[in-house]
Order: structure tokens, then sequence, then C-alpha cells
């Protein structure tokens, strides 16, 4: 009696082997592709959170006070990370709010000093006054997000 040699049902164990490496090397490379342009990188336009009179599109409500007057520093700012804002005051009783998603990869920007808004992923740093790129990989600016000052309250722009 002769017996045929085994041939295994389904796919060999290289091409699954091969296939799941392949898998892998896929989603490693789309994850760390990134541009300078915007956050998502299809040319789309930026999303409200990220324009200029928009509400912050973090789950407040347009016009809800966002901070006193006094809890930002003259000369710096303070990150509001529920908001995805950041509220500066370049000089004393002015007032500016840009976007905390910085324009390189879209990470979240977390903390202002020294003049700066500083982004901790690739070191981009903002200016406090126009949201302009003062260094690191980012070239585009923050973009600028509506605020009201009235009083000693800060608010979204609705």
């Amino acid at each position: 009696m002769t017996s045929a040699p085994f041939q295994p049902a389904g796919p060999a164990r290289r091409t699954v082997v091969a296939a799941a490496g392949a898998a892998g090397l896929a989603v490693a490379l789309s994850a760390c592709s990134g541009s300078d342009d915007d956050a998502s990188g299809d040319g789309a336009a930026p999303p409200a959170s990220q324009r200029a009179g928009a509400d912050s599109g973090g789950g407040e409500a347009a016009g809800a006070a966002l901070a006193a007057t006094a809890d930002i520093p003259e000369g710096g700012g303070k990150v509001f990370a529920d908001q995805k804002v950041v509220v500066t005051q370049p000089t004393a009783g002015e007032f500016k709010a840009f976007s905390a998603t910085c324009t390189h990869q879209g990470c979240a920007v977390k903390s202002v000093s020294d003049g700066v808004i500083n982004c901790p992923c690739h070191n981009s740093n903002f200016s406090i006054t126009d949201g302009s790129v003062q260094g690191g990989p980012a070239t585009k600016p923050l973009p600028a997000v509506g605020i009201t000052v009235s009083g000693d309250s800060i608010r979204l722009a609705g």
C-alpha cells in the first residue's frame, strides 16, 4: 500500500506569516505617516474647532465662560485641553486664543512659557501674540479661535 504525501488543508504557514507581516507593516507605516499640512493630511478644511470665531468643538457651549482674566498670566497663557484652546495675554489686557492642536501632526500643545506655546511631541513653538511658528518642524501657525472678554470673564465666541 502506498500513501500520498501529506497535503495540509488551507494556506501554508509561510503564506500566513508573510501576510501577517505585511499587514503589520502597513499599519505601522500608516500610523507613522504624516505631513506638514493639516492634522488630517487630506487637504480638507480644518475642523470647526480650529477656525477663527468657531466654538471649541470640545463639548462646551458657545459663549460658555472659559476663564477669568486673572487666570491668564501677562506675557503667558493657559491651555484648556478639554476645549482644545489656548488663551494668551501677550500684553496687559490683550487676550488672544488659538487652537490647542499643533499644526505639525495634530498633537495637543501642553504649555505656555517664555512667550511661546509649546508642543511636546516634536518641540514646535508658537507665538502667544499671533500663533505664528517660532521654532520646530511645524510650518503653519496655530489657527485663531474666537473669544470675547467681558469684564473679568473670557468666553468662547458663538
